[in-house]
């Protein structure tokens, strides 16, 4: 995944979880923030960010927000680009070592999964989560309370059962990271569900990306740990 027109700047502050007001080129731009996360331990006054230069002269704001630098790694924060990373993915072979069908945004039962893949050997529903949260070089998700991510891991394990593969795909936007944890401490629910689906055949996979100011394209597997904190 590329992006096109990209331009360096500061940032200052996040009015609202819309918009964002960066330094760019000597004076202050508002610009469209590409993720409604709380992205807090990212976006520090003073940061260095990318912005992606839209090509829609009727936007209100000409520019998104769309890379964070952390501690010298780069962290992309666009909520949109992992379903587009994870498909390039797939149809690249990085999973699936035969011939696919992919397909987006595919509905069962009270759910509509990201991904769907049919070969000639497997039908596997496949949700993907864009991961940009890592304190201590530990990936975790989610920043926020998701009760409708929870659902779609119950939902996945209604697929199992239902015969069908089923894999919940964690995209990592970011490299270098030690391994994958729930953010437990946000969202204990969220957590418990992931360890239950993966019992009741699930397949969770982590993977991280390599990520420059430019490009995102996923890249290792990460390891997974699941076990629940002791909550004291």
């Amino acid at each position: 995944m590329k992006y096109e027109n990209i331009k360096t700047g500061k940032f200052l502050d996040r009015p609202n979880r819309f918009i964002a007001h960066v330094e760019l080129d000597g004076h202050t731009e508002t610009v469209h923030v590409k993720n409604t996360g709380r992205c807090r331990e990212l976006l520090i006054p003073g940061t260095e960010v990318i912005l992606e230069e839209s090509v829609n002269p009727n936007r209100r704001t000409k520019y998104d927000l769309i890379c964070v630098k952390k501690q010298g790694r780069w962290i992309n924060m666009d909520s949109q680009v992992p379903n587009k990373a994870a498909r390039e993915w797939l149809e690249g072979g990085g999973l699936f070592p035969e011939e696919i069908t992919v397909y987006s945004e595919k509905t069962y039962g009270n759910s509509r999964f990201d991904l769907y893949v049919e070969s000639a050997r497997r039908k596997a529903f496949i949700e993907v989560k864009g991961v940009t949260l890592e304190e201590g070089n530990i990936a975790r998700f989610p920043d926020a309370p998701t009760q409708r991510g929870v659902k779609h891991v119950e939902e996945l394990a209604r697929c199992v059962q239902e015969g069908y593969e089923a894999y919940l795909l964690l995209v990592i936007q970011m490299d270098g990271v030690s391994e994958f944890r729930p953010n437990w401490v946000t969202h204990r629910e969220f957590g418990r569900a992931l360890a239950a689906a993966r019992k009741q055949g699930v397949r969770i996979l982590a993977y991280d990306c390599r990520v420059t100011q430019d490009t995102i394209e996923i890249q290792n597997p990460v390891p997974i740990n699941l076990e629940e904190p002791y909550a004291g």
